[in-house]
């Protein structure tokens, strides 16, 4: 399928990059972009095991969602919107391979919310953060409100979405929103020579590794320890496993088949 506001480019290393692309709107997120996401979340490349998402251009990661279509919503039309982005952010949330955002410029609202969805954030010097929603009368609507919190801790979170502030991407590391601040010309490199780093290792190993962080959250300790060990030992019926343990024993290279 083409798609208008979605540019794909796959590496072959194993790499899928995803880029929004909407220039007129700084790559805002109408339902009709949500649709093509959507599209093409079910049919990711064959091969991927590292997903960037990006946003196209040097000047926006997703401004945000489109409020000119927004505007016109009743409470029926505004709650089908969220549950459709929200449906989006979690599928993207719980793919079985890596996802790391490459955020180029403004990640606000629906914009913060896609980078957040993603296992990985790197950011450009240029980038800001900001859930601005209480400014216009809503609150965030593709779980802004979970995973912010989830994130950078409940206080900061409340301080965040109360004052509809953006930060800088330098605050955005020190509360702990990004993983990485880099220059704008580093930051397509640097989120390839991470998924590059991650391809190095057995795909379903960080597969399953994905899973328990993911299934842990909210649960007990004793809860969150027991499906680390089904996963743990998941791995033990994997060739993968095989491969690895015995590539070490022999010191080489293991060559890691997915399987």
């Amino acid at each position: 399928m083409e798609y208008n506001f979605l540019k794909v480019n796959t590496l072959q290393e194993g790499i899928c990059i995803l880029a929004v692309s909407v220039p007129k709107s700084l790559n805002s997120l109408s339902s009709k972009v949500l649709a093509e996401m959507e599209h093409f979340l079910a049919n990711i490349p064959d091969g991927t095991h590292v997903l960037i998402v990006t946003g196209d251009g040097d000047r926006s990661f997703v401004a945000g969602a489109d409020i000119a279509e927004m505007s016109g919503f009743n409470k029926e039309q505004a709650l089908a919107f969220a549950r459709l982005g929200a449906k989006i952010f979690r599928t993207i949330e719980t793919l079985p391979m890596p996802v790391i955002a490459a955020v180029n410029g403004y990640a606000l609202g629906g914009g913060c919310e896609l980078a957040m969805a993603c296992d990985i954030r790197i950011a450009s010097e240029k980038a800001r953060f900001g859930q601005p929603e209480v400014k216009l009368g809503i609150i965030p609507g593709f779980s802004g409100t979970y995973r912010l919190t989830k994130l950078v801790g409940e206080g900061m979170a409340k301080e965040l979405i109360y004052t509809a502030r953006n930060i800088k991407a330098d605050e955005a590391l020190r509360i702990g929103l990004v993983n990485q601040v880099v220059a704008p010309e580093n930051l397509m490199p640097t989120a390839i020579d991470m998924a590059k780093s991650i391809l190095k290792n057995a795909p379903l190993a960080v597969g399953f590794a994905k899973k328990s962080i993911n299934g842990g959250y909210g649960l007990s300790s004793e809860d969150f320890i027991a499906l680390e060990n089904e996963y743990f030992s998941d791995c033990f019926a994997t060739k993968d496993q095989k491969e690895g343990m015995t590539a070490f024993l022999e010191n080489r290279e293991a060559k890691f088949e997915n399987k």
